[in-house]
């Protein structure tokens, strides 16, 4: 054993943990933390705002998989934390947020830029620490990786006191296996559930696999593939789970939900067994709950056991990791085709196709499907929160696990730029697209100095309708056109406001400029650049069930 500051001890743990890179943004309270960092071998990335760093964090993790971490100082900056930390809650996102605290001594009598963060976070993390001696860190750091990145996902809050950084005290690194008696994930399925999964499923006619984000956490996109074509079943994914099953294939159906494709959602009304996999049957995905799936037996497969008949009571549960159970249930199932479920799906995607109006103005679905095209659907996507994120989630097919990351279940308007940042960190030789509206752009757009200043190409795609979107789309279908506090007509010229900032950047008005400018934009290697597509301004994202409603109510134009 050796002395060392808890602060270095901090640093020591982390490269333990492998971390190679951290987002954060320095205060009093985190000093002790700062001043290790000057000298370790791990990479800051100075955020603009702590809740940029936190969605850095998540959007590092979301494109490799690994713990993304973040920094931020007591009181304020911890606080700027929280929606970042509940953004990763709600979407399972693995990310380590480190919080300065006041000293242990000052806890508790209101001292400077104290807040009780671990009392904040307490119900939007996995688990949260209150470290109180320098002499726990390392067990506490240890187990917060483990917590974090196993089981379901899910961030875990670590508030330091600034005496527990800066004392000394004795080091001995723990390693080896986590053993925390009160949590072991089950990650093997039951036996009997999955032979009474594989009997459902021999039994079915009209079968139809319903994947969500799990698939993509566990791994598992190669079984769920091979399971669909090994029985000839459709596809559906959730937001949260496209490029688990390649959106190409022939067995794809694409997105289900409020604005899923509508053969994905007649499919679904209509399939006799549904196979949920790490999906958790959101609101936005089943609508009225008593109306989805109505004529469907169901196996939910999903390693969570508190999901399991939460909102749907399944007829065969299978608690475990996604993979193992679809790796045992494949050992289990014979081949089997059901061509005429299969004509049926088919049909209905030609009756339904998703299509929009070409009227001679620039239609934001057309640019997400130039986007797709010029890119060679080969993109890491990142978008922010609102219509541009359906018509992207809708037209930008992904056919590998990965590629689409988005705020799912919070649905929080700034993730998309910050979250872009730091998918680019994780994966630096890949081309990364943001693609955002003028609304949430604006809600984090000083982060773009971090790209400039690190020479990020990240390609941002403003689709700019001036409009709050999504709100005004609600207001004019069920609010009677009373169109309240959405119009943005009065913003910044973006392209100028790029570069101020040292990025650059083109205006965009007509269909035939966004091939040229989009293949410009893949030229500019050595730093961000800002697109700004002056889309129709009250175009409408279609399919659409109305919240809470049920397949009937579906408008498909």
């Amino acid at each position: 054993m050796s002395k060392m500051t808890g602060a270095q001890i901090l640093i020591d743990c982390l490269l333990r943990e492998g971390v190679e890179v951290v987002f954060g943004y320095p205060g009093g309270a985190v000093l002790p933390l700062y001043d290790a960092l000057y000298d370790a071998p791990v990479r800051h990335v100075l955020a603009r705002h702590e809740q940029g760093a936190a969605h850095m964090a998540d959007g590092y993790a979301r494109a490799t998989g690994k713990v993304g971490v973040c920094i931020g100082t007591s009181g304020p900056g911890a606080t700027n934390l929280v929606t970042g930390i509940a953004n990763a809650h709600m979407d399972s996102i693995p990310i380590v947020a480190l919080t300065g605290q006041v000293p242990t001594f000052g806890i508790g009598k209101d001292s400077f830029q104290e807040a009780d963060i671990f009392g904040i976070t307490l119900p939007i993390v996995k688990h949260n620490y209150l470290a109180k001696d320098g002499r726990d860190l390392p067990r506490v750091i240890h187990e917060a990786f483990h917590i974090a990145s196993t089981g379901r996902p899910g961030p875990v809050a670590v508030d330091l006191p600034r005496d527990v950084t800066a004392l000394p005290v004795e080091y001995e690194p723990v390693t080896g296996p986590v053993e925390i008696r009160s949590y072991r994930p089950t990650t093997q399925g039951h036996p009997l559930q999955i032979a009474r999964g594989a009997q459902l499923i021999a039994a079915s006619s009209r079968p139809i696999l319903y994947v969500g984000g799990g698939a993509i956490h566990a791994g598992c996109h190669q079984e769920v593939r091979q399971l669909a074509e090994k029985l000839g079943i459709p596809v559906t994914t959730t937001i949260m789970g496209k490029g688990a099953f390649p959106e190409t294939h022939p067995l794809s159906v694409g997105m289900l939900g409020m604005h899923g494709t509508a053969y994905a959602n007649h499919a679904v009304h209509h399939c006799d067994l549904l196979i949920a996999i790490g999906a958790r049957f959101d609101d936005r995905v089943t609508g009225k709950i008593e109306t989805f799936a109505p004529e469907a037996k169901i196996i939910h497969i999903d390693i969570d056991p508190a999901e399991i008949g939460k909102a749907k009571a399944p007829d065969v549960p299978i608690v475990g990791d996604a993979g193992n159970v679809l790796r045992a249930l494949l050992g289990r199932v014979e081949a089997k085709g059901h061509p005429e479920w299969l004509h049926q799906v088919r049909r209905w995607k030609e009756e339904f196709p998703l299509q929009y109006r070409e009227d001679g103005h620039l239609k934001p679905q057309y640019v997400i499907q130039q986007i797709r095209e010029v890119t060679g659907g080969r993109a890491v996507v990142a978008t922010d929160v609102g219509q541009h994120q359906m018509w992207a989630a809708q037209f930008y097919l992904c056919d590998r696990p990965r590629q689409f990351l988005t705020s799912g279940g919070l649905g929080t308007m700034g993730f998309g730029l910050p979250c872009a940042i730091g998918a680019q960190f994780g994966r630096p030789g890949e081309t990364v697209v943001a693609i955002v509206g003028d609304g949430g752009l604006q809600m984090t757009v000083q982060e773009l100095m971090v790209a400039v200043a690190h020479r990020l190409p990240v390609k941002i795609c403003l689709l700019n309708n001036a409009y709050l979107g999504m709100v005004r789309q609600w207001q004019q279908m069920f609010w009677d056109n009373r169109l309240s506090s959405v119009d943005m007509q009065a913003q910044p010229d973006f392209v100028k406001l790029a570069e101020a900032y040292g990025a650059v950047g083109r205006v965009v008005e007509g269909p035939r400029e966004v091939r040229p400018a989009l293949e410009w934009a893949m030229t500019i290697s050595d730093g961000p650049c800002l697109l700004d597509f002056r889309v129709a301004r009250e175009e409408n994202v279609f399919p659409m069930i109305p919240s809470m409603g049920s397949i009937d109510q579906m408008l498909v134009d």
